[in-house]
């Protein structure tokens, strides 16, 4: 019978897909410049989202008031994720694609593993004091995945279905 991943598992996990992410939006910061504020807006969010979890990770006992529906539960789709992030960004630093790409790949991205249950969690009812905190110091981000929809919207770029 497969054994559940620990927490710990998934919090470095977690904490790695957040900085994967920025280090993807800040290639597109470098690279769009009529996105630049957009995109530079994104990745200091995904790296303080990336603090938060480093800095639950350092706790006395962080293990043992963790809430427990922070972090997404299947390790391996959180892995694959980071793979995704990690080869995208190779890929656009040898070769650009383009703006539309970039905004749809973000898009596609943030409604993945990871990403989406990050915004499931901002979302949920807790009875935590801890995931009431946590809450409050990432409330300034909102959905990204919203955002990003948003922002097509109004810069006249389409929506592209997921293969």
């Amino acid at each position: 019978m497969p054994t559940s991943p620990t927490i710990a598992a998934l919090l470095d996990e977690s904490i790695q897909l957040e900085l994967n992410l920025a280090r993807l939006y800040t290639l597109f910061n470098d690279r769009f410049e009529e996105d630049e504020e957009f995109w530079w807006q994104l990745s200091m969010e995904e790296r303080s989202h990336a603090a938060l979890l480093q800095q639950e990770k350092k706790q006395p006992q962080p293990l043992q008031f963790f809430p427990e529906n922070l972090l997404a539960k299947d390790l391996d789709a959180l892995k694959a994720n980071n793979a995704r992030i990690l080869a995208e960004s190779e890929r656009f630093a040898a070769s650009p694609c383009s703006r539309e790409q970039a905004l749809n790949l973000a898009l596609h991205i943030e409604m993945s593993a990871g990403e989406a249950h990050f915004q499931e969690f901002m979302e949920s009812e807790t009875g935590s004091l801890t995931a009431d905190l946590f809450k409050q110091l990432a409330s300034e981000d909102q959905n990204h995945a919203k955002r990003i929809r948003e922002y097509m919207t109004e810069q006249g770029v389409k929506e592209e279905k997921q293969a």
